[in-house]
């Protein structure tokens, strides 16, 4: 059941951030249309917590999900709204804090919505807010490296690619290669303790 009452205890708070065209904010049971877009990706569902069939409890399920990220403070998951506050994809903010204060980032936009400059806003406009989180030194994400839009999405958010980890991860039971891309936070920055170059 998805409601809007007040987090519990030690719940983390989704802050609702706003970019020129997009606004990334809170998922609604009304935004189930853009899981079940999404559940026809070809990759999406391989990836993701996306259910690889079109129901519409499979996308409530996917929606209470991401609010059980914040009650656990496993990381901060938003859905991308357009101007008129429809649901275009997803961002996601993982936090990595016992593998080293690191957020890693993830988002998907729907098909039917691609090619719109929604994913680059988004992850422009989540690492701007992500940059100044206190617990994190460190932002990263990982790229298939065939997906171009996505790795150029990366790099006008002003991450760098740090490297090509290979067979990184198995999407669909077959090891990927992925590029890595990072960059450090207000607090990651600030310590300047990077060590030997």
């Amino acid at each position: 059941m998805i409601t809007d009452e007040e987090p519990t205890t030690g719940a983390l708070r989704l802050p609702e951030l706003t970019g020129p065209r997009v606004r990334l904010r809170a998922w609604r049971a009304t935004d189930a249309h853009a899981v079940r877009e999404a559940s026809y990706d070809p990759l999406i569902p391989l990836i993701t917590s996306v259910p690889s069939v079109d129901s519409e409890d499979e996308a409530l399920a996917f929606v209470e999900r991401q609010h059980d990220r914040l009650r656990t403070r496993a990381g901060y998951a938003f859905a991308i709204a357009d101007a008129d506050d429809r649901a275009v994809g997803h961002a996601i903010l993982q936090l990595r804090l016992a593998e080293g204060a690191r957020g890693s980032i993830g988002y998907w936009v729907c098909p039917s919505q691609r090619r719109r400059g929604y994913a680059a806003e988004a992850l422009q406009t989540l690492t701007a807010w992500a940059r100044d989180l206190p617990e994190l030194d460190r932002l990263e994400l990982y790229v298939e490296p065939w997906n171009e839009g996505s790795w150029r999405a990366a790099e006008s958010a002003g991450y760098a690619r740090e490297g090509l980890l290979r067979a990184w991860e198995r999407v669909g039971g077959v090891p990927r290669d992925m590029y890595m891309y990072g960059q450090l936070t207000s607090q990651g920055s600030a310590r300047g303790e990077h060590g030997p170059s």
